[in-house]
């Protein structure tokens, strides 16, 4: 399991022409899930990604969390995560967890982030849904954590 964390100033996902997650201040969450991924990895994932501290404090360090400043996430499905590129010149994707276990841990993944921030708090994308993903990224400030 992969995530990717992007500090943004405002992030959005547009579906068929529809804005359908739009925040301020947080992160931008790319979720991937691989075969032989738990459950659990979620809970884990989710813990470490609302309390990362990527954010600056007072004394101008990343001291804070998207927790800490009150900040919003969108969580987006993306199993190109899983993509295998040591071969040739063409990702290999047969590590990617098959889509409906993959969509239950998405949304295991979501439940866990809302535990920690408040359902007001947390935006999703729409699974195996062809989105348009906009981001501007402060710093740029881009983390990736795997289980």
């Amino acid at each position: 399991m992969k995530v990717v964390l992007q500090r943004a100033n405002h992030a959005y996902v547009d579906i068929e022409g529809k804005r359908v997650a739009n925040i301020g201040t947080g992160l931008l969450i790319l979720f991937g899930v691989e075969k032989g991924d738990e459950e659990k990895f979620c809970e884990d994932l989710a813990y470490k990604s609302t309390h990362l501290r990527i954010f600056e404090d007072d004394k101008g360090k990343m001291g804070k969390s998207v927790k800490d400043i009150d900040g919003e996430i969108i969580i987006v499905s993306q199993f190109t995560l899983a993509g295998n590129c040591k071969k040739g010149l063409r990702p290999d994707f047969s590590s990617a967890m098959q889509p409906d276990v993959a969509n239950e841990y998405y949304k295991y993944f979501t439940k866990c982030c809302i535990d920690h921030l408040g359902e007001d708090k947390v935006q999703t994308g729409i699974f195996a849904a062809d989105m348009k993903v906009g981001l501007e990224n402060d710093g740029p400030v881009t983390i990736i954590l795997e289980a």
